[in-house]
């Protein structure tokens, strides 16, 4: 009987923002909104959950967009200590040359990675893009095997990418649900670099140019992240906003004017934040639950979960989720710290809008022999095991 699971229902945490006045009040969801856009997806940053999808996973140009994944390869770099801000950047006569939109920078001038970065984030510098490149990588194709190692690590399965700029390529492309994975890793991971990303101007060698995302004018809660065009491509925005404690990353490809992706974008975010909340019920660590432990050095164990919990639902409706924990039946010595031993969901209307794995939160080594023996027997006396458990606790799979 080890292989069976026992399930118990679990108490929600009694949240703060539940209790309060201003509590919103549960509301019906309409449908999302249809864009004419040719793909989009609208994720929670939290809780992971997609919210609305059209055609996510179309392979398409990404133009512009591609500097998202320039940037976060230059971020790992200084992160990694392979580069600094104010390392002097070379500007070839390749970087300067490169077409499209432009940082204007020179052969020959001290240009830091800091200015790079600012003039590839903000004024969208495809110069400013291969300069990185080169610097970092040697040539571009290499940059852009790094660019493609990193996207496979965040699981961007419909992406790939031949050169640090967007410019055309029929065997560059990437997909809505990629980008909205690369948004949400630059945000987790370098949130100090970020931030650039909502900075509306940036002015380099006396040339002021203003960022390409409308959003940032047009609604204070957005602040992020890059615009992208070419004819291939179309308009594109990958765009976050964040209201209230709860973030979402709208990405918007193949829209039909800069103004339409714009609204577009704007659509999504406003559907999301209207009409869902997005809620914490558990953090890394937390006890969710006690088990017994047989033949260990301890015969209770505490269990939990590895990471923080949240949830996206539709708005005013936490009272009506239902947690349970699905739980190992017998429990048997060694287990080690972090070891999965159930899972914990959380359902609403009887589907499950989350699922984790339930974990120990403590290692409980196996007793000594006669410990051992002892519970062998007691188990062998309930039936649990028959005689199938063999003298010093070792586990028998047949």
């Amino acid at each position: 009987m080890k292989n069976l699971f026992l399930s118990l229902v679990l108490m929600l945490p009694a949240l703060a923002f539940a209790q309060a006045p201003g509590r919103p009040a549960a509301m019906p969801t309409p449908a999302a909104p249809q864009l004419g856009a040719r793909s989009y997806i609208l994720m929670d940053y939290n809780s992971n959950r997609v919210l609305v999808e059209q055609d996510a996973d179309r392979r398409s140009d990404i133009a512009s967009m591609t500097k998202l994944m320039t940037g976060y390869v230059v971020f790992r770099e200084l992160a990694n200590g392979n580069a600094a801000l104010e390392d002097i950047v070379p500007i070839s006569e390749n970087a300067w040359r490169t077409g499209g939109s432009r940082m204007f920078v020179e052969p020959g001038m001290e240009v830091t990675l800091e200015q790079l970065l600012m003039g590839m984030i903000i004024q969208s510098g495809n110069d400013a893009s291969v300069a990185l490149a080169e610097y970092l990588a040697g040539s571009e194709s290499a940059f852009a095997e790094v660019m493609n190692h990193y996207a496979a690590e965040l699981g961007m399965v419909n992406s790939h990418f031949m050169n640090a700029t967007g410019l055309p390529d029929e065997n560059h492309y990437s997909t809505a649900r990629d980008v909205a994975l690369l948004s949400q890793a630059t945000i987790r991971e370098f949130p100090e670099f970020y931030a650039w990303y909502s900075l509306k101007e940036y002015t380099f060698n006396g040339i002021r140019q203003h960022n390409r995302n409308n959003l940032l004018w047009r609604d204070p809660a957005v602040d992020g992240l890059k615009t992208g065009h070419t004819e291939a491509a179309g308009y594109c925005l990958a765009a976050s906003a964040k209201d209230q404690g709860m973030r979402l990353i709208s990405v918007v490809m193949g829209s039909a004017s800069e103004q339409s992706r714009a609204s577009e974008s704007q659509a999504l975010l406003s559907y999301g934040f209207r009409f869902f909340e997005t809620v914490q019920l558990y953090r890394a660590g937390d006890r969710l639950a006690e088990a017994r432990v047989w033949k260990g050095e301890s015969e209770q164990l505490e269990l939990g979960i590895a990471e923080e919990l949240f949830v996206t639902i539709p708005r005013g409706r936490y009272d009506e989720l239902e947690a349970k924990v699905h739980l190992q039946e017998t429990l048997t010595a060694p287990i080690e710290e972090g070891q999965e031993l159930g899972r914990v969901s959380i359902e609403l209307d009887g589907a499950i809008v989350a699922d984790l794995g339930l974990v120990a939160l403590q290692a409980i080594p196996q007793a000594g022999f006669f410990g051992r023996s002892w519970d062998a027997m007691v188990l062998w006396g309930g039936g649990l095991f028959g005689d199938d458990d063999d003298e010093d606790g070792g586990d028998d799979d047949g």
